[in-house]
């Protein structure tokens, strides 16, 4: 039945460095490694560290989700048996999954499921038939509108997740062989090339090209749907999922900070237009292809389309300029190699690397002990850094777009 329940924040995980940007803000996080996982050439976790990267959820609070959401064939089967067990062994809260071999693996193991997108689940009937397979959650189709999502919960007393933030896929529910078939990528085992964010000739059958003027037709907008959180709520969603596997830990804090400060808005009768456009605008600041609500409230048009532009359409970029060559631990102080570009103060900088996110302003900086503005490409400098950094760590300066 739908409710005013407080809904999950979950967000995505990449590497640990993720998790760092996210755990001040996330209920659950969704995570997969190198295996039959969607963003399988995305993740940096391996079978290794799950026990650990469970324990480290747990220790903040968190739930940890893995994805074991792939395509699978007959040689995956024994991987997947593996995974399912490694899964329950370290203590992750729930798989992600929609074959029902590794459902079989899962109920066998006694290892808590929820049901992928993949599966895209449309209707009541079909949400009630995984229910009574044992699974707890399910994460619907992307093209249900709000009513339909709706509809299925009054039906059905089953968690219901959906996706409210992040990339939308040109295919239903990323079931796409264009990348398969262009390049021998396939999307359904974690490794799309995406070819709908490239820019497309139309030609007719007697070779006639059309001028299209460099517009990209397949590659959708990023769905956004901050403004409408106390409408997800009433149609009693359970969870909020934010996409974004491949992105960096700032769109991960960024999205997350956004989102559960709107939930708890709802909550406490402050939500409000302005906060809204707070939000947007941050949401606007990092990674993003443009916002629509996707089929929320009905099939997009060419407004959910961004023709103009594939990438990021962000105002900042990130510019590498250089890795960190050593840290000194007793003093917070790191080395930085500036390799590809120099560095001045009062520059905005990030530090990422496997399990590090750092972003902070330089207010000082040194070469050979003493005090410098401005360091050339090249060079190397010594930081004050906010927390621990490693070897080869890579450093960014954050530009705004001309």
């Amino acid at each position: 039945m739908s409710s005013n329940k407080k809904p999950e924040v979950m967000s995505p995980i990449k590497n640990w460095a993720s998790l760092e940007a996210c755990k001040d803000y996330a209920d659950a996080v969704y995570f997969g490694v190198s295996d039959l996982s969607l963003r399988a050439r995305t993740n940096s976790l391996s079978l290794e560290d799950i026990p650990k990267f469970a324990s480290k959820c747990h220790s903040y609070g968190l739930k940890a989700y893995m994805t074991i959401n792939s395509v699978i064939y007959n040689n995956n089967l024994k991987k997947a048996e593996i995974l399912v067990k490694k899964a329950k062994q370290g203590n992750v809260d729930a798989i992600i999954v929609w074959d029902l071999a590794v459902i079989e693996i899962a109920k066998k193991e006694k290892m808590p499921f929820f049901i992928s997108t993949q599966a895209n689940v449309s209707n009541y009937k079909t949400a009630e038939f995984y229910k009574n397979l044992g699974a707890k959650r399910i994460v619907l189709a992307r093209e249900l509108t709000l009513k339909q999502v709706k509809e299925i919960k009054d039906k059905v007393d089953l968690e219901i997740e959906t996706f409210v933030h992040g990339a939308m896929c040109v295919a239903i529910s990323g079931r796409c062989i264009l990348s398969a078939y262009l390049f021998g990528k396939s999307s359904n085992c974690g490794a799309c090339a995406q070819p709908c964010r490239k820019s497309w000739k139309l030609i007719d059958s007697k070779g006639n090209e059309f001028e299209t003027q460099g517009k990209y037709f397949l590659n959708a907008k990023d769905l956004c749907m901050i403004e409408f959180v106390p409408e997800l709520i009433k149609a009693g969603i359970d969870s909020f999922k934010i996409e974004g596997r491949r992105r960096d830990p700032k769109y991960i804090r960024t999205t997350a900070k956004c989102y559960r400060e709107a939930v708890d808005a709802h909550f406490n009768n402050t939500f409000t237009k302005e906060k809204v456009l707070k939000w947007k605008k941050e949401l606007l600041e990092v990674y993003n292809r443009g916002f629509s609500t996707g089929f929320y409230f009905g099939e997009p048009g060419k407004e959910g389309i961004s023709y103009n532009k594939a990438d990021n359409v962000s105002k900042y970029e990130k510019v590498l300029i250089g890795h960190i060559t050593h840290y000194y631990p007793k003093i917070n102080v790191a080395l930085v190699n500036l390799k590809h570009k120099g560095l001045s103060l009062n520059k905005t900088i990030q530090i990422e690397g496997n399990k590090t996110f750092i972003e902070q302003t330089i207010n000082s900086m040194e070469m050979q002990h003493k005090k410098v503005k401005i360091a050339k490409k090249g060079e190397e400098i010594a930081i004050k850094v906010n927390k621990k950094v490693f070897n080869n760590d890579n450093v960014f300066v954050l530009k705004e777009r001309i």
